[in-house]
């Protein structure tokens, strides 16, 4: 048996892993974005405290 060095990075070894995490980071930024503006007060107002958090500017 012999042993073989991978040099591969890990978004090239796994291309499924790289696209979730693109994935993922697009579902974050609609979640984030896109519900600060829906008409429910409640909604809006986690997703503007959530903005607020990050340093999101949003007025």
């Amino acid at each position: 048996m012999s042993a073989r060095t991978d040099t591969r990075s890990a978004a090239t070894a796994n291309p499924s892993r790289a696209v979730s995490l693109f994935a993922f980071a697009i579902l974050g930024m609609v979640l984030v974005g896109g519900v600060g503006f829906l008409g429910s007060p409640t909604i809006h107002d986690a997703a503007h405290d959530v903005r607020h958090m990050l340093s999101f500017p949003c007025h």
